[in-house]
Parts: structure tokens; sequence; C-alpha cells
């Protein structure tokens, strides 16, 4: 089944219960007619694709087909059940976590349930976010130096500044953002000063790669001490994200 058949698209219109805005316009890293809107949703799927043999996971819509660039004015939005976002949330998958630490002026579109789930984050949140937000920053840094595979699709950005400022910037905006969750349990959205600033020049190309490589080096070597050191469980309660889950469905089946 297709990720944005008409038919998804009418299971993540009905059962929404939270909807926000992510990616560089939340993180404040966005420059003025450069970026696309990428949002991301969370809704509860009718009965028939739960405890039957259908399946919904996600609703994925573009604004742009598959395969070109979203650019200025378009629109990213991936809605997932619930089911998915709250066992990648569980996983540390750093994405996935904004929703539970977004300013209520970045959400679009919330019910109860969805009230309820970002009134608790320290259900989720747990050192197994640190891990993950480290795997991502060491994948990000061997990219960038070419020991991994490909790392951009900006060609304009590497002509201008030499190397992709963009992707550049988000590597480092993981390790600032996972650092902070594993000292605090919680993401401060946007970023906060000092970090947001040189963000953004790093973006512009007020820095070098070489700058943005060792600031992640550093911050990835902070994720490997707080991953064993934080204050956070080690895992999240996922005993009690099971019933949360359960009683969630009951209730918007209802």
């Amino acid at each position: 089944m297709k990720h944005d058949s008409q038919e998804f698209a009418a299971i993540a219109e009905r059962g929404t219960i939270l909807r926000c805005q992510v990616g560089s316009g939340l993180h404040g890293t966005a420059v003025a007619g450069q970026d696309d809107r990428d949002e991301m949703g969370i809704c509860v799927a009718p009965p028939e694709y739960v405890i039957g043999l259908r399946r919904f996971e996600q609703y994925v819509f573009r604004t742009q087909p598959e395969g070109v660039r979203s650019g200025p004015g378009d629109l990213d939005l991936t809605v997932y059940s619930l089911r998915k976002w709250l066992r990648l949330a569980l996983a540390g998958n750093p994405t996935v976590l904004l929703p539970l630490f977004v300013p209520d002026s970045e959400i679009v579109r919330i019910d109860e349930l969805g009230h309820e789930l970002r009134a608790s984050p320290e259900m989720i949140v747990s050192r197994v976010a640190g891990k993950r937000f480290q795997g991502y920053l060491r994948a990000q840094r061997s990219r960038m130096l070419g020991l991994r595979g490909r790392h951009t699709n900006r060609p304009e950005l590497i002509e201008k500044y030499g190397f992709d400022t963009k992707f550049a910037m988000h590597m480092v905006r993981l390790g600032v953002q996972g650092v902070e969750l594993l000292e605090t349990g919680r993401i401060t959205l946007p970023i906060p000063e000092p970090w947001l600033t040189w963000l953004r020049d790093l973006r512009q190309g007020r820095h070098t790669k070489d700058e943005a490589l060792q600031a992640a080096k550093e911050l990835e070597n902070k994720l490997a001490k707080l991953s064993d050191s934080s204050s956070l469980p080690e895992r999240g309660d996922e005993d009690r994200a099971n019933a949360w889950l359960v009683r969630a469905y009951e209730t918007a089946w209802s």
C-alpha cells in the first residue's frame, strides 16, 4: 500500500491527535526564502487497520513529486500511526521525539490525547535516545569526511561554500540537542543561544568545514559520556507507555 494514497490521507485526517512543525523552521535555523515546511503528525487509525489484516503505519504527503527536491513554500508532511510513533520514540529516534517539545505556537492541530502525550515525556525519554543521537551524528560525520556514502544533494551550496553547509549545520544540531536531552530530559525549541547563532552562521558559510567537524566530534564525545552518566533512566517506561497506548486507542474508538 502506498504511503501517499487517498485511503491513507483520509485515515490521517480523521485520526490525527497531534500535528506540528518540525525541520529547520522549528529549530530556528531556517533561512528566509530558502526552506520548505516540514510537519509531523500522529494519528489513531481505525480498528480494522490495527486488529484486522489491513495496516496503516504512516501517511506521507509532499508538494513535490517523488524524487524532486522540495523548495520554498513546499510542504513535506509525515503522519505516523500512534503505535509506530511510540515505538520509534521509545527507541530514541531524534526527529520523532520533537513533537514532545515543540512550543504551542508550532502546533497545527491537537486534541486531548495529544495533550496527554506531550504532558508525559518522562514516560518515553531515556538514555537510549543518547545512543541514537550519537549514532546519527557519527554517521553524518563519516559522510562529511567521505568515509560513508554520499552526504548531499545540494550542489549549489558546495559550489558557493566548498561543502554542504546545511548538512553540516544539521550534523552539529543533532549533537547540541542530544546533549541537552541527556542533561535535562528536554529539547529547547527553537535552539537557544549561543548555539543558535553559531548554527545559523555555519549554514551561511561563516564557519569552515573543519570547524563543523571539530564541533561535531566534541559533541559526539560528550554524548558518549552522557549516554552512561545521564540521570535519565536506561530505558523508557514501556509498561506505562503500553498501558497508555491501549487506553488511547480505546478512547479514540469509543
